[in-house]
């Protein structure tokens, strides 16, 4: 059983009383918090300067790389460009940092891993230390230091056959980083998932809607043997070259177009969400991202979580669970080149939803951002070690 004061257990209803102060007001400006937001500014935005080209092909790697044997062909006669100019501008952001990488975009719950959103209290004056314990976890894949008493964020999965789960892993976690408590908040339902940076429109761009689409499923899907040879074979950094998925589908033996063809059947069945560019979001000028939070009333929230989902400059929308001391139903992720873009977002949403119950969670310090490696021994060798 997992101690109530260090983790204390997912609420049945939306009514659920915490056994541990949850996160005070955060909307309260006169209490102490224990992490000032960096938001820095960069002259031209982004770390080093960017062309309307560059802009443009950072849009399209995020959203318009395609499952077809050259798919930065298809990216240049979008930008009107040859395709080697296409790869020659990829790889210099690669170089500088601000893309991260190119990679396939697998999904976590479709997968059958179990994953959440955590909120952890840990010592203010060292917050890295906790960190790095948290961050050994190979499922950690988000980790952030936020301006709240509870101020370390993080993201984590277990695997499907997880001897210790997912609470018996936050268990180990937060007896080995030291934090004075431990809260889970669960998805209960998935508007939004999608990490697109708008690097060519302004804020008027962000802040506007696009149209709403309905949650989006979050059961764990069937797959097998080769759907994980697959998702080995593929997952992590692709190389920049004419056909990048040709070295994953020699690795197994297969024909490149048998290979693209069970790919697309992995999009369709929703274990693959997509293949994109992902970017380092500071350096690619996007200095500061906002957790919205909001207080939506209960009838309301499928439709709300619907339009909040759809304004532009939201990554992330999920309806979470509500405490007797946190009333925030549903999380938003903004994203802008300042704090007062970020703002200016949340308040668009909140004119063009008539909520105005919010509070605003900013990050100070990124201490772990990477992508899941499924089906490897990392995690095994984690549970062996700590369990």
């Amino acid at each position: 059983m997992v101690d109530a004061g260090m983790i204390e257990p997912e609420p049945t209803t939306a009514e659920a009383s915490a056994g541990d102060a949850l996160l005070a007001d955060v909307a309260d400006d006169t209490r102490a918090t224990t992490a000032t937001p960096k938001l820095r500014s960069r002259k031209d935005g982004a770390a080093i300067p960017l062309d309307d080209l560059d802009r443009k092909l950072l849009n399209l790697m995020q959203g318009s790389f395609p499952i077809a044997p050259r798919p930065y062909e298809h990216v240049a006669s979008l930008a009107n460009v040859a395709e080697a100019e296409v790869m020659g501008r990829v790889q210099r952001l690669l170089d500088k940092r601000i893309i991260r990488q190119v990679t396939p975009i697998f999904d976590t719950r479709a997968l059958g891993y179990s994953s959440m959103l955590v909120a952890a209290k840990v010592d203010p004056e060292h917050p890295h230390r906790a960190a790095q314990v948290i961050n050994e976890h190979p499922g950690v894949s988000h980790n952030y230091l936020r301006n709240h008493e509870f101020n370390l964020w993080f993201t984590i999965a277990t695997e499907p056959d997880s001897q210790l789960g997912l609470e018996g892993t936050l268990e180990v976690l937060a007896r080995e980083a030291g934090a004075e408590s431990v809260r889970q908040l669960p998805t209960l339902k998935l508007f939004k998932i999608r990490m697109d940076l708008e690097m060519e429109g302004d804020t008027k761009a962000l802040s506007s809607a696009v149209e709403a689409k309905e949650p989006l499923e979050l059961d764990p899907q069937p797959y097998d043997e080769l759907d994980i040879a697959v998702i080995r074979a593929l997952q992590g950094d692709m190389p920049v070259v004419s056909e990048p998925y040709a070295p994953a589908a020699a690795a197994l033996g297969m024909p490149e177009a048998a290979f693209l063809d069970h790919l697309s059947g992995m999009q369709e069945r929703g274990i693959l969400r997509r293949v994109a560019a992902i970017l380092y979001h500071r350096r690619a000028g996007f200095s500061a991202n906002g957790m919205g939070v909001w207080q939506v009333p209960d009838e309301q929230i499928a439709d709300i979580g619907r339009r909040m989902a759809a304004v532009r400059g939201i990554s992330h929308c999920y309806q979470r669970p509500t405490y007797a001391d946190w009333p925030y139903s549903v999380f938003t992720m903004a994203h802008g080149r300042s704090k007062q873009e970020c703002d200016a977002v949340l308040d668009a949403i909140a004119e063009q939803t008539g909520i105005s119950e919010r509070a605003t969670l900013y990050s100070s310090t990124e201490f772990k951002k990477i992508r899941l490696l499924y089906f490897t021994d990392t995690f095994k060798d984690w549970e062996r070690k700590h369990g």
